[in-house]
């Protein structure tokens, strides 16, 4: 019975956070062209299983209500995510048209190689500049983790983080087969312009979802 119980609450952490982080959004457009260019693929998905479980696990302790009462911190955190979500859409976007063919390099040993810190920044950015991300591990999967009984609680979380790590690394490894599709300069446009167009509308969402100030 008690078996049965730990099993039940990993996957319903397990299965909850995997219905809800499968879908083309920033976060996996960045680790997906990561991937591709085989740079710090590995710290990229460490980070995004690490951020899940911290979310998550924040969320299943209780403070989703607490930012809830705090509508400011909410507001100011979106206008900094929609800053940065037009300008990294718009630069995809230039990329996209502005970039000659003869200079789009898709071999990733071409490709000059960015530091570690720089990576990471935006993928940081990226995940926590996003509300939707807060909605989505915090108020979603936190609020359902937080109805299991004792630790069991953390037990969800960890499944959670197994969902995440299974995820990310699926997609990891899917875009470093896909290499040889980004041999062509075309692709990446069509990469850049995908990134381009979910970064705008994603800033737009979040501009329509700030809180009014009082």
């Amino acid at each position: 019975m008690w078996t049965a119980n730990i099993t039940a609450s990993w996957l319903a952490g397990f299965t909850v956070c995997l219905s809800l982080i499968i879908s083309i959004g920033a976060q996996n457009l960045y680790v997906l062209k990561q991937a591709v260019r085989g740079q710090h693929v590995r710290a990229c998905v460490a980070w995004c299983v690490v951020s899940d479980a911290l979310l998550i696990g924040l969320g299943v302790a209780g403070m989703a209500q607490l930012l809830s009462s705090q509508p400011d911190v909410a507001r100011w955190l979106g206008c900094g995510g929609v800053l940065f979500l037009l300008g990294y859409g718009s630069f995809a976007l230039w990329r996209m048209w502005m970039a000659p063919d003869a200079s789009v390099v898709a071999d990733s040993t071409q490709v000059a190689p960015r530091g570690l810190l720089g990576v990471l920044s935006a993928l940081a950015v990226i995940t926590l500049f996003n509300p939707h991300v807060y909605l989505d591990t915090m108020v979603l999967v936190g609020s359902i983790g937080a109805r299991q009984e004792g630790h069991l609680k953390w037990m969800f979380v960890l499944g959670a983080a197994c969902a995440s790590l299974v995820w990310f690394g699926l997609l990891s490894f899917a875009a470093q087969r896909m290499r040889g599709i980004f041999a062509k300069p075309m692709a990446w446009r069509v990469l850049d312009g995908l990134t381009g167009v979910m970064m705008l509308a994603l800033a737009y969402w979040v501009w329509q979802g700030l809180p009014a100030t009082v």
